[in-house]
C-alpha cells in the first residue's frame, strides 16, 4: 500500500452558527489542509498519481473557499462550518474526483497551528 500527500492552503472566514463563544462572530484563518491519498498499485512510470494532478484535483474542491466566507457556500450555507464537517466534505468531494485505483486515505485541516481535526473513512 502507497500513502501520499499533498498539502494546500486557503485563507477564508465563517461563523459557527448557535455557538457559545467568540466564533460566533465572523472571524478568518488560514486553513493548511493535506490530502491523503492510498493505492496498491503504481502507473507505467512508478507513481501512483502525480502529485500535481492530485494538486489539481484537490483544489478543484479546496478552492471554491480560498478568500471567500463559507458560509456563504453550500453546502455551509446550511450546514455548521466547523473544521469537522469541512474535513469530511473535503473528503467525500476530493475523492469523487480521483481516478481509479486512486482512492481517499485521509483529510488533515488545520484550522491553526494548533488546531487539527483529521477525516478518514
Amino acid at each position: 500500500m502507497y500513502i501520499l500527500s499533498i498539502e494546500t492552503m486557503i485563507s477564508a472566514a465563517h461563523r459557527l452558527r448557535e455557538y457559545d463563544g467568540n466564533c460566533v462572530r465572523i472571524h478568518g484563518h488560514n486553513w493548511k489542509i493535506r490530502v491523503e491519498v492510498k493505492t496498491d498499485t503504481l502507473n507505467e512510470l512508478g507513481m501512483g498519481i502525480d502529485f500535481k494532478e492530485l494538486t489539481d484535483l484537490s483544489w478543484q474542491v479546496v478552492g471554491r473557499f480560498d478568500h471567500q466566507e463559507i458560509n456563504s457556500i453550500p453546502p455551509f450555507d446550511t450546514m455548521n462550518p466547523t473544521a469537522e464537517n469541512l474535513a469530511r466534505y473535503f473528503y467525500q468531494e476530493i475523492g469523487k474526483l480521483l481516478p481509479p485505483p486512486i482512492r481517499m486515505h485521509k483529510i488533515s485541516l488545520w484550522e491553526t497551528d494548533k488546531y487539527m481535526v483529521e477525516y478518514s473513512e
